[in-house]
């Protein structure tokens, strides 16, 4: 089995290309995979995230498509002849990236389409042709209903993160796209776990497929350090700037698992000096899109995000990934800790536990097939806390005084004094009740003085209706 890429015999443009990436060896899943989709077979390919399947399904699909290739200005020289189908707008963008550099030298045209943008801009471009298309499934459905796009040439069509395009239903709209492509095509599935769903959907879909699998499911990389920290909602923050000063981190995501709590949290770490920039669902996506370039220039120290960022981001050397709260699917801690030690690299996961996140690490436990310990980080006391005890035990203005008269020095302004008890001893009688609760100008008993309330006397007016009995 070949290992290096220069014995794939690629196409002149496309070895060009890669040599301008500086690709050298092929990892696994591409040494198994690429071989197989360049006889035109269907693959079933399971590996571990950061393990390069981009790359393992786009050169041999872009080799295939070079008989296509062409100069001409027409569109209908230029129809979709391959779909990527992506999960979340991140990743798609982030594979159309890719492709576009893999096609750099050719003249096979590539474009991307997501929801969260105009589709105008989208549907010109569609316009003038394209061989290469990515999308998500929604906005691809809006474009194909709109009539402004025909997938009736498609020869090959990829569904990747297939797994969680199934977790956030997208089930039905897979189902309708792959309706509108012909029934004579290469299918190529390709996901981090292989779940019975998984197995289902490529019973229905793949002829045939070639299986690989190149991961145990739900393996997480042997290079990633994992820890995890007993940490109660107040110290969670502490506790990650304390890993962080300690490992001398200066990049990290760090996961929520809520959009509020995301955004809380990315101002809390603003206020304690970090460049931090949040990245979730409510974001338009062009805010979206601007964090993860500031994240990915090293313009922003710390990505807050939801598992929106979780699958198949590829943003390399980072160090760290933190879990702010424990996910609710133990399949999503997989991925979110395979942001960092990616293409072998060396990373650090850590997880903050609280009290109630009990069962939740049990699941992860169970599904990683480790033994988990939960350890116990010793964190400084916080500085309002320090200066409230300071204040407590701060002496009074006239101890500061006093001693200053002493030493003959003069007292610091600003000092925090404490009020001194009071040295009247009537402040520490208690209370007690009088004997007679008659008011002082009551006490000779004749009634209340006219005098003390400037009240009119009653005067006597025609009743409308007389008591019963009064006539």
């Amino acid at each position: 089995m070949t290992s290096s890429f220069s014995s794939l015999l690629l196409a002149e443009p496309l070895a060009r290309a890669v040599a301008d990436m500086g690709y050298e060896s092929m990892t696994p899943i591409q040494a198994q995979a690429i071989p197989v989709v360049l006889t035109g077979k269907d693959v079933m390919g399971a590996a571990q995230t950061g393990t390069g399947k981009t790359a393992a399904f786009s050169l041999p699909l872009l080799q295939r498509l070079m008989r296509h290739e062409n100069s001409s200005a027409s569109p209908a020289r230029h129809p979709v002849r391959a779909l990527v189908l992506l999960p979340t707008r991140e990743l798609a963008d982030q594979v159309a990236q890719q492709i576009a550099l893999y096609a750099k030298h050719t003249k096979l045209r590539s474009m991307v389409v997501f929801g969260g943008m105009d589709m105008k801009p989208q549907t010109l471009e569609l316009k003038k042709g394209v061989e290469v298309l990515v999308a998500t499934p929604g906005r691809l459905l809006d474009h194909i209903e709109a009539r402004n796009v025909v997938l009736n040439q498609v020869e090959y069509v990829v569904l990747d993160e297939a797994d969680r395009m199934l977790d956030i239903g997208f089930l039905p709209d897979l189902q309708r796209i792959l309706g509108h492509l012909p029934k004579t095509r290469t299918t190529l599935l390709f996901s981090a776990t292989f779940s019975p769903e998984i197995k289902r959907l490529a019973g229905s879909y793949l002829q045939d497929p070639v299986t690989i699998e190149v991961a145990r499911p739900n393996e997480t990389a042997s290079t990633v350090e994992q820890r995890f920290i007993a940490a109660n909602d107040d110290d969670k923050r502490r506790a990650i700037c304390a890993v962080l000063k300690e490992r001398g981190i200066r990049q990290a995501f760090i996961f929520s698992n809520s959009k509020l709590g995301c955004a809380r949290l990315t101002r809390a770490l603003e206020r304690d000096g970090y460049r931090a920039t949040a990245l979730h669902g409510d974001k338009s996506q062009d805010e979206r899109l601007k964090a993860l370039d500031a994240f990915k220039q090293g313009e922003m120290d710390l990505l807050v995000c939801t598992d929106v960022a979780a699958r198949g981001l590829d943003i390399k050397d980072v160090p760290a990934v933190f879990n702010y709260d424990v996910p609710f699917n133990a399949e999503d801690y997989v991925h979110r800790i395979g942001r960092t030690g990616r293409a072998g690299a060396t990373g650090l996961a850590v997880t903050m536990v609280g009290n109630s996140d009990t069962k939740l690490v049990a699941d992860i436990e169970k599904l990683i097939k480790k033994k988990i310990n939960v350890e116990t980080l010793q964190l400084a006391e916080p500085r309002r806390m320090r200066e409230r005890e300071s204040y407590r035990e701060a002496p009074g203005r006239e101890e500061v005084q006093r001693s200053a008269s002493v030493h003959g020095t003069r007292p610091v302004r600003g000092a925090r004094p404490v009020r001194s008890a009071s040295a009247d001893p009537f402040f520490d009688k208690p209370y007690q009740a009088r004997e007679s609760h008659v008011p002082a100008w009551d006490a000779s008993g004749q009634g209340t003085p006219k005098a003390a309330f400037n009240a009119k006397a009653k005067r006597k007016i025609a009743a409308l209706f007389k008591p019963a009995g009064s006539f």
